[in-house]
């Protein structure tokens, strides 16, 4: 989790049992747990998946309880640990991404999380197929209305406090709040009822990365029971529901599931985080009319007040005009303001766009075409189709640092043109998945790659087809 998050939590002296001891199966043992778990989920017809800290520690997200948790080094009055990666920049694990194409072939039903790390959302889990029970870093929620805003930085406030900003309904306007809980938080109503429907439906509940210590998010997984259902449970530590479950794994979780998918003879997908930025070109005629001032501002998606967490800074170049100097914009708000005569023939600015620590490339140039002699017209794009092709372009040429437009607008008064960029900052992928007893002698996790071997994970319509009729057997 975010040590940013356990900082804004109200003090409380009980927080459970911390500093519990980890205790692994040897390989052996693992390997046929790992194969009961296989045949369990692919006997499964409603397969629950509950989540804990425990799947998020992989990404460099320091968990609670464990023998390094924040609550076990906070009661022995030693210091944190250090996330290895800013918060935001956080990138879903193997067992994240493996939830997905699970998903995608119609294994997974629906997925419970104690997290807010957001890392499910951001994964690419269908909305719909999630339930939040602690609430996301990442999102804001009106409470009008209902809209909910998933975010690119981290909110602000947590407790479901107002946060500064507004609902973007036209028909409301409301502002909004953040969807954190805090300690005297009831769970949210909403995700609690969808929670609990799918584990009465449930024939399996697989628990991974939970101590299963949180009343009442840890009683979920035992209403499957009822209907004859089986709790799994992946994890080091003891919890108060072994006795309950058909099946205790002691492992890493993400390397049982990755032997879990490979007796599935499915594969994990990379993640590929895609960021989207908004430049504004304004333009206003000077009072003696021979002048026009412009300005160029860089700028979030989600409004003028956000944040923009993933640019460092950002040059600005003009390589036809050596009137025009070039500048450096290292603050935020980043806007560039200039003055050309009004008769100025069109010229190009070059942004050379610098990422922050945990963005996988660099930098990004971009060309701006500066014209103040042509009036703009509105241009209709489909947003959501040029992002998926740009998606289709990285899993093809295994490269990130690839930007498109995907969107662009022009205003009337004052005189401006938006240009909404989408920009790949992150790619992940995930080593190809060796046979079990390879899995086994390994002595860690399935380690993360960064723009390798992506071109290995694709999955054709004919094998997808395959993968449901498996499951509709």
């Amino acid at each position: 989790m975010s040590l940013g998050y356990a900082e804004k939590l109200s003090v409380i002296e009980d927080v459970g049992k911390v500093g519990m001891a980890e205790f692994f199966d040897p390989p052996h043992l693992l390997l046929e747990k790992m194969e009961q778990l296989a045949r369990l989920i692919g006997k499964s017809k409603h397969l629950v998946v509950f989540t804990g800290a425990g799947i998020s520690t992989s990404c460099g997200i320091p968990d609670f309880r464990g023998p390094k948790g924040i609550w076990t080094l906070q009661r022995k009055g030693k210091a944190l640990p250090e996330a290895s990666l800013p918060f935001h920049r956080a990138r879903p694990s193997a067992t994240h991404m493996a939830l997905v194409d699970l998903e995608k072939a119609g294994i997974l039903k629906f997925v419970i999380s104690q997290n807010v790390d957001g890392l499910h959302l951001r994964s690419g889990l269908p909305r719909d197929k999630l339930s939040e029970l602690h609430g996301n870093s990442f999102m804001e929620k009106c409470p009008s209305c209902g809209l909910e805003y998933v975010r690119d930085f981290e909110v602000e406030t947590i407790g479901l406090k107002e946060t500064s900003r507004r609902c973007c309904h036209v028909a409301c306007g409301a502002k909004l709040r953040d969807t954190v809980l805090d300690w005297e938080d009831a769970l949210p109503l909403k995700e609690m009822n969808l929670a609990e429907k799918h584990c009465r439906m449930a024939d399996l509940v697989l628990c991974l990365g939970t101590s299963l210590q949180i009343t009442p998010a840890c009683n979920l997984p035992l209403k499957c029971l009822r209907g004859g259902g089986k709790i799994v449970i992946v994890n080091l530590q003891k919890t108060p529901k072994d006795k309950k479950a058909s099946l205790v794994i002691r492992g890493l979780v993400d390397k049982v599931i990755a032997g879990v998918i490979g007796h599935l003879h499915l594969r994990i997908p990379p993640f590929i985080r895609i960021d989207l930025f908004q430049t504004f070109l304004t333009q206003v005629l000077s009072s003696d009319k021979r002048y026009i001032n412009w300005n160029l501002r860089i700028a979030s998606v989600h409004g003028q007040r956000a944040p923009l967490s993933f640019i460092k800074h950002v040059e600005v170049l003009f390589p036809d005009r050596q009137d025009l100097k070039s500048a450096l914009l290292h603050k935020q708000p980043f806007v560039l303001k200039r003055r050309c005569m009004r008769n100025t023939e069109p010229f190009e600015v070059i942004l050379k766009i610098n990422f922050t620590d945990g963005c996988q490339c660099p930098f990004i140039q971009i060309k701006v075409s500066v014209n103040f002699k042509v009036s703009r017209k509105c241009l209709t794009y489909d947003k959501d189709a040029l992002i998926q092709k740009l998606r289709e372009t990285v899993v093809q040429d295994s490269q990130c640092g690839q930007y498109r437009v995907v969107d662009m607008k022009a205003n009337s008064s004052p005189m401006s043109d938006v240009t909404t960029y989408a920009v790949v900052t992150s790619l992940t992928t995930y080593d190809k998945l060796c046979t079990v007893s390879n899995a086994l002698a390994s002595d860690g996790e399935v380690r993360i790659k960064d723009e390798s071997d992506v071109t290995t994970w694709k999955t054709s319509n004919q094998q997808i087809r395959k993968r449901k009729r498996r499951v509709g057997r």
